[in-house]
């Protein structure tokens, strides 16, 4: 399983915003300027999370976005699953998956629905609370 560019590139707008919002919005071309990404880009992916309510919009000179909830309701899994999709290393064994007719004999199923129990009990038990003390323990108080 690869994560792309999208999925790491939210889970560090969303670091970034728990990081840095202080009670106030933060602006697209910091955080861009901060984690050397496209603002461009970052308006993307920014949209995907607006839409699924992860963040919100406050428009005005000193606009920007801000987290909609506290940094310890976000798991790794919901960022990620939001921007990438399902987490499921195959189709077969992905929740909304198609039917297949071999599932019940399939040996190699189980490697797959234990690969995918490992990665969710992972990035399910992960919380962008946690990423916010990791970054801070790795870089004292400074702020990415």
């Amino acid at each position: 399983m690869k994560i792309s560019t999208k999925g790491r590139y939210a889970l560090r707008l969303m670091l970034d915003l728990a990081l840095n919002e202080a009670g106030k919005p933060v602006r697209i071309r910091e955080i861009a300027k901060r984690q050397e990404i496209s603002d461009k880009y970052l308006e993307q992916i920014i949209s995907i999370l607006n839409k699924a309510q992860y963040v919100r919009s406050v428009r005005g000179p000193q606009g920007g976005y801000l987290l909609t909830k506290k940094p310890e309701d976000y798991t790794v899994g919901m960022i990620l699953r939001q921007t990438e999709g399902s987490m499921a290393p195959v189709d077969c064994i992905a929740e909304d998956h198609a039917f297949c007719s071999h599932m019940e004999e399939c040996a190699t199923s189980i490697v797959w629905r234990r690969l995918n129990d490992a990665v969710s009990d992972v990035i399910d038990n992960i919380t962008l609370a946690d990423l916010v003390d990791w970054q801070l323990k790795k870089n004292g108080d400074y702020m990415i």
